[in-house]
């Protein structure tokens, strides 16, 4: 029988997106078929360009063409749509992700810093807000401390670009090492001004780093937009969880997904191969599942890490193949694989 454009969907009606849990035809993730004989190439569109289970797709694809139609040579190109809730929270912004924690001190800057980076190194669109009002360190972490924000002619914000990610930052507005003295009134018109008056273009996720508790700024940012979800940042330790657990019960009663758990500062490397728990062991393992949520990445404690924020330039960026930036990307791998599965439940049911 000979091998059909018909016959090669049918075959691929088979082939499941391990995240989605439905065929890769029904998802409207199959494209471009060509067939030449016993050779056929086709398009993949996966639904993130940072797909954790790429290869996962790519090897049943393979597997149920050569199976159900004895195909010898199949050749795939990977596309990617990123997939947000129906109605985008900002015009041309698919996702908002925060990431926030219960305390300071956990390094949640330095994951959020992290992670857009690396999503943008997956191939995404993709814009950062420094939303810590009082103590903004993007700025420093992506190299632009003393650049100051410019207008377009519709006076929107046109936020700084470093490493592919777009910026925006109160950092950028006031002089450095001034304090803000600002209340709740003040913070939720900045807020509100630095979201929706920002010329973010269009992006797949837009990240957003969170000043530590639960306060004026958090509930402000789940009355402006709605948020496609949050990450919680900890430590293993159970003051650092303690705090982390206000921070999840206050996006519940705010009805902000919360995508899952980074622990950071998991362990520090001993030269001899051995791993020192500094701060205790398996604390966010057993608390995410207690609240079955998944743990999207366990951090280790590096210097480079520590230096690249320093210098301005996400580790992701500038040491690639640091045990912290492998555990990084694919954290951020892992969290887009959430906001798919999140943006499919979003869906309405036909």
């Amino acid at each position: 029988m000979a091998i059909t454009e018909e016959s090669v969907l049918e075959a691929l009606r088979t082939v499941q997106d391990p995240e989605l849990h439905q065929d890769l035809v029904s998802l409207g993730m199959i494209d471009d078929i060509a067939v030449d004989g016993t050779s056929v190439a086709l398009t993949i569109n996966l639904t993130t360009p940072a797909c954790p289970l790429k290869g996962q797709i790519e090897g049943d694809v393979r597997r149920a063409l050569g199976s159900a139609l004895g195909v010898e040579q199949v050749a795939i190109t990977f596309g990617s749509q990123v997939r947000g809730p129906q109605q985008e929270p900002l015009p041309g912004v698919k996702t908002l992700l925060a990431v926030g924690s219960g305390k300071g001190g956990v390094g949640k800057s330095t994951v959020a810093a992290n992670l857009a980076a690396s999503l943008a190194l997956e191939g995404a669109r993709v814009g950062l807000l420094d939303a810590d009002i009082y103590g903004p360190s993007q700025t420093t972490m992506y190299g632009v401390s003393g650049q100051r924000l410019a207008a377009d002619a519709d006076k929107n914000i046109l936020p700084l670009e470093g490493h592919g990610v777009r910026l925006v930052s109160i950092g950028n507005l006031v002089e450095d090492g001034q304090a803000l003295t600002w209340r709740g009134p003040i913070l939720h018109g900045t807020l509100t001004q630095l979201l929706q008056q920002t010329a973010w273009g269009e992006l797949d996720y837009l990240v957003i780093d969170l000043p530590p508790g639960t306060g004026d700024v958090q509930l402000s940012l789940a009355q402006l937009v709605p948020l496609t979800g949050m990450v919680l940042v900890t430590t293993p330790q159970d003051v650092a969880l303690a705090d982390v657990r206000r921070a999840y019960t206050m996006a519940r009663k705010t009805h902000v997904p919360v995508l899952g758990v980074i622990e950071n500062m998991s362990y520090y490397q001993l030269p001899d191969g051995e791993r020192d728990y500094i701060f205790g062991e398996g604390g966010a393992d057993r608390w995410a599942e207690e609240e079955r949520l998944p743990v999207l990445g366990h951090i280790p404690i590096t210097r480079a890490l520590r230096e690249s924020g320093d210098q301005g330039v996400p580790l992701v960026v500038s040491d690639p193949d640091n045990a912290s930036a492998v555990e990084l990307r694919r954290a951020a791998r892992m969290l887009a694989g959430q906001v798919s599965i999140q943006a499919m439940a979003s869906l309405p049911v036909l």
